[in-house]
C-alpha cells in the first residue's frame, strides 16, 4: 500500500506575474525550486492565501535569481500579482517510508528570498500571514 504525504512546500510565494497568454503552469526561479526539492514538470497545488483559490499544476523552471513566480495560462485568472500564495508537492510512500519521511519548507520574504528552510517541521505550527514562520512550537489548547 502507498500513502500520500507532503513532500516539500514554498510558503509565502509573492505572485510576480501572472500571464494568461500561456498553455499553464507555475514558473518558479530554478533556485527557489531547488531550495524546495521541487523538480521542472513537477505536479503542485497552489493555494491562494490571498484570496483562497486552490489549483494544480506543474512547475516550470524560472531564471535563477530572478525570483520570479508566474502563474500562467487558466491559473492565471485566479491569481493576481502581489497575492501571496503556498506552492505544494506531495509523494506516494509506502508507510514505511512515510515514518521518517521529512518535508522540506522554504518560507520566503517579501522579495521571495529564502528566509528559513526547514527539514523538520512539526504539526501545529504557527504562521503570521505578514511575517512567515512565527514559532515551531506545538500548540497546546
Amino acid at each position: 500500500m502507498k500513502i500520500t504525504m507532503f513532500k516539500s512546500k514554498l510558503h509565502q510565494m509573492a505572485v510576480t506575474e501572472a500571464n494568461l497568454m500561456y498553455e499553464g503552469s507555475i514558473t518558479i526561479d530554478q533556485d527557489l525550486l531547488d531550495a524546495a526539492n521541487l523538480l521542472p514538470y513537477e505536479k503542485v497545488q497552489v493555494l491562494n492565501i490571498t484570496n483562497g483559490s486552490r489549483l494544480e499544476t506543474y512547475t516550470i523552471p524560472g531564471e535563477r535569481g530572478s525570483r520570479v513566480c508566474c502563474l500562467n495560462g487558466a491559473a492565471a485568472r485566479l491569481t493576481q500579482v502581489g497575492d501571496r500564495i503556498i506552492v505544494i508537492s506531495y509523494a506516494e510512500m509506502t508507510p514505511e517510508e512515510a515514518k521518517d519521511h521529512k518535508p522540506r519548507v522554504v518560507i520566503v520574504d517579501e522579495n521571495n528570498d529564502p528566509k528559513e528552510i526547514l527539514d523538520n517541521t512539526q504539526p501545529g505550527q504557527s504562521y503570521d500571514l505578514e511575517t512567515g514562520l512565527v514559532d515551531n512550537t506545538l500548540v497546546e489548547e
